[in-house]
């Protein structure tokens, strides 16, 4: 990809973003399609950048390219909702608080699952490695370290996903990811970690590596209440 290349991904992404978010606050309602040309004026861009940019939102359902009618934002019934970006722009919007919630639930109902598919079928050199991330989670949690302690919280639920014999579940690792990152971005975090969200990383490592599936799900489910709790307090 030449320079050039990089440039013109780099705008059509950022406009897209902005798209995006305007459709996801409900700023740019389905009653109200636009041009390409408004596009390009309202941003100041190239018709080959807000004709990608289109593209793109269109590819995530956010809104359809409809002859004669422009470009139609689309209801949330529409939307790749599961998709990464899609998240990561919901999180960034007045739907936060929404997403957040929704997000937490999907995880209920599918990590603590992970977690006792791990226990049973992941071969012993994987699961000790939870001890070692569930350590580095006590250690820059403590610290106050909280992009290092994202980056290991981030690896040790995406192992836990991989790792479960599953692939529909290791599908899901993005948008764990994508939701870690958001809640530290978005400053929804604590300065230190709570000792139960410490504590809970530890216990599910202890019983991964001991292979017990009934203490591994039990533990997660311990993590992901203390998760919803924290949510519905912020």
């Amino acid at each position: 990809m030449t320079e050039d290349d990089r440039g013109r991904a780099a705008l059509h992404q950022g406009v897209a973003r902005h798209l995006g978010i305007e459709i996801i606050d409900g700023t740019w309602a389905p009653d109200d399609p636009r041009t390409l040309e408004e596009v390009q004026s309202s941003f100041g861009v190239s018709r080959t950048v807000a004709r990608e940019a289109s593209r793109q939102l269109e590819a995530m359902g956010l809104l359809r390219i409809l002859r004669r009618r422009g470009l139609v934002p689309q209801p949330i019934q529409r939307w790749s909702v599961l998709d990464p970006l899609v998240i990561d722009w919901r999180l960034h919007s007045a739907q936060r608080e929404t997403q957040l919630r929704s997000l937490t639930h999907l995880r209920m109902a599918i990590e603590p699952a992970a977690a006792a598919a791990a226990a049973a079928h992941a071969p012993i050199q994987v699961r000790a490695q939870f001890l070692a991330l569930a350590a580095e989670l006590r250690r820059t949690g403590e610290a106050g370290d909280l992009t290092a302690f994202m980056e290991h919280d981030i690896a040790f639920h995406a192992l836990l996903l991989s790792e479960s014999g599953n692939e529909m579940f290791a599908a899901f690792s993005g948008l764990v990811s994508a939701v870690l990152q958001g809640r530290t971005e978005l400053d929804l975090m604590p300065t230190h970690p709570k000792e139960e969200a410490l504590a809970g990383h530890e216990a599910v490592a202890e019983a991964l590596f001991r292979g017990d599936p009934a203490a591994a799900r039990a533990a997660m489910e311990v993590i992901l209440a203390e998760v919803r709790d924290s949510i519905s307090e912020s």
